[in-house]
């Protein structure tokens, strides 16, 4: 049976077929990039345990702490040799990915400094406010007693450093690396969402942990992360997890189930859930309430400010084009 096809009948049938075919390419395309966030976080895994794994080896010997007893009590300076070790350990390890794998600039995982010093102070005064605010309602609800101040010199600015070290650390891999690549595979509050439950999971193992201090630690992933999915800016989180440490520890608290120099000295009346016991404010309920509102004031802030930004280019773009068709 002869098809009565006429030339402009095999042309639509043509042009149909094609259209089809790289609308097809383009989805395979669409779907190829999207899997590249999670895959690249994949890669990095053993990788990143190696090379860490083999500086903070170094670290150790150097310092002669007792590998075999790595949980036991460490000096501060020691901690703060060790994490220099992990700092550079971590930064060489996502150098080559960003270089080889993510071919793009290390300064893209968020160390941008433009207008964002401001930022930076703004996360130190807010996790120091933070901090402060809890320690004198646990003061006031008589959870905890004022027992007397050391003064150390030398462990202060090591504790000081110490802490910077491990922000910058920590920052850089969950938030500069992982939830950046997220965001490429998924919704970015997902994203949010997926590399928290990661930072809970690494820090799921710290002494003394408890089931107030894993959604503590949740909940801190989100509340450092939050600003970052609309900034892809390191500077913000680096500030304000370096100053809710430092402050939760020269208060008194322990970090995160660590124990550490402290500037001042408490008592705990008795250990529960409102003052978070051996495993510290993060394993309190009051830590949780705070979080929470932190978490929607920082997402409100950073979107309000972006979308302000976005305005003032939409206007400087309207007033150029007005200028470009009044000449």
């Amino acid at each position: 049976m002869a098809h009565n096809y006429t030339p402009e009948k095999r042309y639509f049938s043509y042009r149909r077929t094609v259209e089809a075919l790289l609308e097809t390419g383009k989805s395979m395309t669409q779907i190829k990039n999207r899997n590249r966030g999670w895959q690249r976080i994949f890669k990095l895994i053993i990788p990143y345990f190696i090379m860490v794994g083999i500086f903070q080896f170094i670290g150790m010997l150097i310092t002669g702490v007792d590998i075999e007893n790595i949980n036991g009590e460490i000096s501060t300076i020691n901690q703060l040799t060790i994490s220099c070790f992990d700092l550079l350990g971590t930064f060489l390890i996502l150098f080559i990915f960003m270089k080889v794998v993510d071919k793009e600039k290390f300064i893209n995982l968020g160390f941008h400094t433009n207008e964002r010093f401001s930022e930076f102070y703004l996360g130190v005064v807010l996790g120091a406010i933070l901090i402060l605010i809890g320690y004198f309602i646990l003061m006031g609800l008589n959870q905890i007693k004022f027992e007397k101040i050391v003064f150390n010199p030398f462990e202060l600015i090591s504790s000081i450093l110490l802490f910077f070290i491990v922000a910058i650390v920590e920052e850089t891999l969950f938030r500069g690396y992982v939830l950046r690549n997220l965001m490429i595979s998924a919704n970015k509050y997902v994203a949010l969402i997926i590399s928290s439950l990661l930072f809970t999971i690494m820090h799921g193992f710290n002494p003394n942990i408890q089931y107030l201090g894993v959604v503590n630690l949740f909940l801190a992933g989100i509340f450092l992360g939050i600003s970052y999915i609309h900034t892809k800016n390191l500077w913000f989180p680096i500030a304000l997890h370096f100053s809710w440490n430092l402050f939760q520890t020269h208060l008194g608290f322990n970090v995160s189930g660590q124990n550490a120099y402290s500037l001042i000295e408490f008592k705990i009346i008795d250990n529960n859930m409102f003052n978070g016991g051996t495993f510290g404010f993060e394993g309190s309920i009051l830590s949780i309430i705070f979080l929470l509102f932190a978490i929607v004031g920082i997402e409100l802030y950073f979107k309000k400010k972006l979308a302000t930004k976005k305005n003032i280019v939409h206007l400087s773009d309207s007033t150029k084009n007005e200028d470009d068709s009044n000449k």
